[in-house]
């Protein structure tokens, strides 16, 4: 008799379920904290737009009626928002949704999918569902190394993900080794540019990567509605593309995969110009604060270009968050990063930060377990 693990797919088998840490409701209820700072997953505390609030209130009594599955009004808006045509654009249940489309058009089994040290989960997910082969290539300094990249793609290599800024890692590629790296990409490749904390960027050497979307390049641009614009409970995200990209997503899209309430939401917050703003000023501020307590605290740090900083606590990670938690805070571990005394704890309001700062100095503070 066969069992339901002898018909899952091989590939498939390998894959490790993402686990995206403990909510605030668990700790709660495992520890009977009632205030918990979570500054796990790179949320926006500061919320949503009033705007999409409101949007999302007078859609509510519209759910009944399945949503416009081309997202034609939305499409329209971050075509005009971009700069780009609309044919240019996809939307998706996050950014998320976009890589997934990206693998299932192009890739094949034994194919190659390439990104660099330190990849959000879904980078390596998307060539094992796709039964192909993961490439990642060592990271320089926390910083993608383009041209190790580069050397590393193979008639095989089919999409590159390049995260910038980097998550976990807050690292962005200058634009001068971009367009480097760019002039080496064979056409068989698809490179894919994670933007979806571009937002927060203040570096001025930030790459236009959205031009090479505007040349035709076989590439894909994704930003995302759940960082700066705080829908992150909504699942948007969007790609802009080369209208040839474009159209190969757009034959694996799901129907309907944009709920109304989301699309309405979406719509609302590109129209309140001080969303954006106020999320960049919070962060722009909560990072300069974190940089000064961990240079007091004597704390090795990766200057950040997100909503997020890595941190090493010269202690293993596990124990770090373990002590923390106790005290009412999350954070990511750097384990699961391969970065065994490292956290990544998201920027927050200044009380969050501050919050935190008091309770990882008392963590340093205890022994370590035996």
């Amino acid at each position: 008799m066969f069992r339901t693990r002898d018909l899952i797919r091989p590939t498939v088998k390998r894959i490790t379920p993402y686990s995206p840490g403990k909510s605030s409701a668990e700790v709660t209820k495992e520890l009977g904290i009632e205030e918990i700072t979570k500054l796990a997953s790179n949320e926006n505390p500061l919320g949503p737009s009033p705007l999409a609030i409101e949007a999302m209130q007078k859609a509510a009594a519209e759910v009944f009626v399945y949503p416009d599955p081309l997202c034609v009004e939305l499409t329209q808006a971050l075509a005009d928002h971009l700069q780009v045509l609309p044919e240019n654009v996809i939307i998706g249940r996050g950014s998320d949704e976009v890589i997934s489309m990206l693998g299932l058009a192009f890739v094949n089994p034994g194919e190659e999918v390439m990104f660099s040290q330190y990849p959000f989960a879904l980078y390596p997910l998307t060539a094992w569902i796709t039964d192909a082969q993961a490439v990642e290539v060592p990271a320089y300094d926390f910083e993608h190394d383009l041209e190790a990249m580069a050397k590393a793609i193979t008639p095989r290599t089919k999409l590159i993900f390049i995260g910038t800024p980097c998550n976990p890692t807050g690292t962005i590629v200058p634009a001068d080794e971009m367009a480097s790296f760019m002039r080496k990409v064979p056409d068989h490749v698809v490179v894919v540019f994670d933007e979806a904390y571009f937002e927060y960027v203040d570096d001025p050497s930030y790459p236009d990567c959205l031009s090479y979307a505007r040349q035709g390049r076989r590439v894909a641009v994704l930003r995302t509605f759940s960082k700066a614009y705080a829908l992150a409970g909504l699942r948007i995200g969007y790609g802009a593309c080369a209208r040839s990209v474009a159209d190969a997503l757009k034959l694996v899209r799901a129907p309907f995969n944009i709920s109304s309430m989301g699309q309405a939401a979406a719509l609302a917050s590109l129209r309140d110009p001080d969303q954006v703003a106020r999320s960049v000023k919070m962060v722009a501020e909560g990072k300069a604060y974190l940089y000064e307590e961990f240079e007091k605290m004597r704390l090795r740090y990766v200057p950040t270009q997100g909503n997020f900083m890595l941190v090493d606590t010269g202690r293993d990670s596990r124990e770090i968050f373990d002590a923390l938690m106790r005290r009412g805070v999350t954070v990511r571990t750097g384990d699961i990063f391969g970065l065994a005394t490292w956290i990544r704890v998201t920027i927050g309001t200044r009380e969050q930060n501050q919050r935190f700062i008091a309770a990882l100095a008392e963590a340093l503070g205890e022994p370590t377990s035996p």
